[in-house]
């Protein structure tokens, strides 16, 4: 009832499945910041889409660590200034 009649070979098996393989991604660059970005999609880092700004994109916080890289230059800046 429910059963194959024939067994499956696994070569034909395999050439059952050989068009199952992953492609790789075809990733564009964002004209304006020149990021990957996914081809007919609005930039995520910047928002824009065909040269015009589609979606409005918070500025993310900085991390502990460039908040120090900042306070070091700003320190090395004033440093220079003095001297």
């Amino acid at each position: 009832m429910g059963l194959p009649s024939k067994r499956r070979t696994k070569r034909s098996k395999r050439e059952r499945a050989s068009h199952f393989a992953l492609k790789p991604t075809a990733l564009g660059t964002c004209p304006k910041c020149a990021k990957p970005v996914l081809p007919h999609k609005a930039c995520g880092y910047c928002g824009t889409y065909k040269g015009k700004q589609i979606i409005a994109i918070k500025l993310k916080a900085k991390t502990t660590k460039q908040k120090d890289q900042a306070r070091r230059e700003k320190a090395k800046e004033k440093e220079l200034a003095k001297s």
